[in-house]
């Protein structure tokens, strides 16, 4: 059968080789930001597809790409939004530029502690070199940003929808001297354009905020973001630590940001502010929002509760059009913080009340420890220390039931190319944090307890291994397990880099976790499901920016022995003489079944991101143009098609189209 596929599938391989053979030379800048985000993004793909982080960290990729940091800065807080690197990193860098002067070269940055050549070339996009002092020559001038995505897929996913089939984004962002704002609306497939009694976009999203440096350090009113500490207690961007061969947990500076993003439920809705005396800081906020649910009608038939909390956004049909914003949540939080020396403490209180109770009615026993009532509160104490070359940090939260939730971990570097991370985590049954989402928390944020480890080691010059383990036990039920169980995730992931011009990487990764038989009557019985994964990664630059990439997966589960492979090939390039990039891939793949379904990231339009799940037999390709036609403006449209295979003669086909303007003045 594979060997039909391939015969049925080699004129399209040839012609996709013969396109790759066209000469061209491209300028580099967004090829090398994509490559980054691709490499990231696949990694928080093939943990459980997280779609909301991946949105997150692109986001904040391409606000770094913007406004890159200064990495001359002595300002910790400026060097905290390189917010991949870790507390120790970041001290490093601190250290280096007050002990010798400034950084003139990215050399400098691959031989500091904890730093590599991998790791410096990947802050080459992000960072400036200049001499760290903010020009304020035209800060008071007036920028604005406008960015407008649409995008179709046929055949149509809701043929019954209310709306068209259109998916439209819309997000503008102005700035001037310290005060910023910004509108984001969106429109998913199958909603109305304008519905309502005020005739609005399904979602629409707005803020204006404030930066200062006294005492009042920012001001937000409107839909804004935070994170605290571990974020087990708030955290509405990046669920941090998801890969096993990351080379440290995402650090950063807590923080309230303006909300830019198009979830619907996650972010507040009112009023913060971030206060500064000396080394202590303080963070107030408010916010009054209306959530998306399912109502039901108790026995009385008159009282209402939520059944549910709907999070998927969309509201395309008449059931999910009564779910949205059925429900006023109200949060209001403060956050103290301080640091002494190489120590820096916090403490966090936050609340919530629902307008509306949840209730369950005829609960299942995986629900038992699910939140009940109209109220709940979180109060969590959180530190980081760094001595040498360790760094310790840890949190504590606790609910009002007293079910808590505690990290503990340690980064440390027994030698310039060793790394070495470890990590306990304890998340009781029960522990309820509605906008948290903690270190290496499962996706409720809840009912796990783990150790996790890795290390990051220099074997070679331009040689790097990095392996992982994390093994985790579920003291109660979970979701398809119906008893205590326990998981484990290997991983080993080997890069050689022996020029700019030519990478290489291998990856092995395992994964055990425990699932219910699938029987249709008794009691459950549980079964190890087991995936082991290799991937192969050649990407090569015949030209200073001109790339090729080949890639090929395998993939066995068991129980079942189903196997899932796949090859593709990339390649982007620029015209010399006219402001065109286009970007190519062709990828064939075959698996037995969903479990043995494989992911790839994609390049795709600015602040967007695709990671399709291919499952089945077939192929997908796509082509995107982005032209620049003036400074002041941009151009995307992306064209992607999927085949699969529904017997030995017929396919059936999925068509998609995205087009991006972008106006920046």
């Amino acid at each position: 059968m594979i060997i039909y596929f391939f015969n049925i599938e080699m004129n399209k391989i040839f012609l996709a080789f013969l396109l790759l053979l066209i000469p061209s030379v491209s300028s580099a800048q967004n090829e090398r930001i994509s490559e980054i985000i691709s490499s990231v993004a696949e990694e928080l793909a093939d943990d459980e597809t997280d779609p909301d982080a991946v949105e997150a960290f692109i986001d904040k990729l391409h606000d770094l790409n913007e406004r890159p940091v200064r990495i001359n800065s002595s300002d910790e807080t400026e060097l905290s939004r390189l917010f991949f690197l870790t507390d120790f990193q970041v001290k490093a860098l601190l250290d280096y530029v007050h002990s010798s002067g400034r950084i003139v070269s990215l050399y400098e940055i691959a031989n500091m502690p904890g730093f590599d050549r991998d790791l410096a070339r990947l802050l080459t996009p992000f960072i400036s070199l200049d001499d760290g002092k903010a020009n304020h020559a035209d800060s008071i001038k007036l920028r604005n940003n406008l960015l407008s995505n649409f995008s179709v897929r046929y055949p149509e996913s809701y043929a019954s929808a209310p709306g068209s089939p259109w998916k439209i984004f819309t997000r503008y962002r102005f700035s001037a001297g310290s005060f910023s704002g910004g509108l984001t609306s969106e429109k998913d497939s199958g909603e109305k354009l304008l519905a309502g009694k005020a005739s609005l976009p399904d979602f629409l999203s707005a803020n204006l905020s404030w930066t200062g440096k006294g005492v009042v350090r920012k001001l937000i009113a409107g839909d804004f973001g935070a994170r605290f500490g571990m974020g087990t207690n708030i955290n509405t961007g990046l669920r941090t630590g998801l890969s096993l061969t990351q080379s440290g947990y995402l650090s950063g500076k807590d923080e309230i940001r303006p909300y830019t993003s198009s979830d619907e439920n996650i972010f507040y809705r009112g009023v913060a502010a971030e206060l500064q005396v000396k080394k202590t800081g303080l963070s107030l906020f408010y916010s009054i929002n209306r959530i998306d649910a399912t109502i039901d009608t108790a026995d009385n038939k008159t009282d209402l509760y939520i059944n549910s909390f709907y999070k998927s956004g969309l509201h395309n049909t008449p059931l999910s059009e009564l779910k949205k914003d059925a429900v006023t949540e109200n949060c209001y939080g403060i956050n103290l913080s301080s640091e002494f020396k190489n120590i820096r403490i916090g403490l966090l209180w936050s609340a919530s009340r629902f307008s509306i109770p949840v209730k369950r009615i005829v609960p299942d026993p995986e629900d038992i420890y699910d939140f009940r009532g109209d109220r709940t509160m979180t109060v969590s104490a959180y530190y980081k220390a760094v001595h040498g070359k360790m760094v310790l940090y840890g949190e504590l939260s606790s609910n009002l039931n007293s079910r808590i939730a505690f990290i503990q971990g340690i980064v440390f570097r027994p030698a310039d190319r060793l790394s070495i991370n470890l990590l306990y985590r304890n998340y009781d049954p029960g522990f309820t944090s509605f906008h948290g989402k903690g270190l290496f928390s499962s996706s409720t944020g809840d009912n796990i307890k783990g150790l996790f480890g890795n290390f990051t080691f220099e074997a070679a010059r331009h040689l790097f291994i990095i392996a992982g383990c994390d093994l985790h036990y579920y003291p109660w039920l979970k979701y398809r397990c119906s008893a205590p169980s326990t998981a484990l995730h290997r991983e080993v992931r080997i890069r050689f880099l022996p020029s700019d011009k030519i990478s290489f990487e291998g990856a092995y990764n395992y994964r055990m976790t425990v699932l219910n038989q699938q029987e249709s009557y008794g009691i459950k019985k549980q079964d190890n499901l087991v995936s082991r994964a290799i991937k192969g990664v050649i990407k090569y630059s015949p030209d200073e920016n001109l790339t090729f990439g080949t890639r090929i997966d395998y993939k066995i589960t068991q129980p079942g022995a189903a196997n899932g492979m796949l090859l593709l090939q990339d390649f982007n390039y620029r015209f010399r003489k006219i402001p065109v990039s286009i970007w190519f891939r062709y990828c064939i793949f075959k698996t037995d079944n969903w479990d043995s379904r494989l992911y790839t990231y994609e390049n795709d339009l600015l602040y967007y991101f695709s990671i399709p799940a291919l499952s089945g037999e077939g192929n997908r390709c796509y082509v995107m143009i982005a032209w620049e036609p003036f400074r002041f403006a941009d151009f995307r449209i992306k064209y992607a098609f999927t085949e699969l295979m529904q017997n030995r003669n017929s396919f059936s086909e999925t068509d998609e189209v995205k087009i991006q303007l972008r106006m920046w003045f």
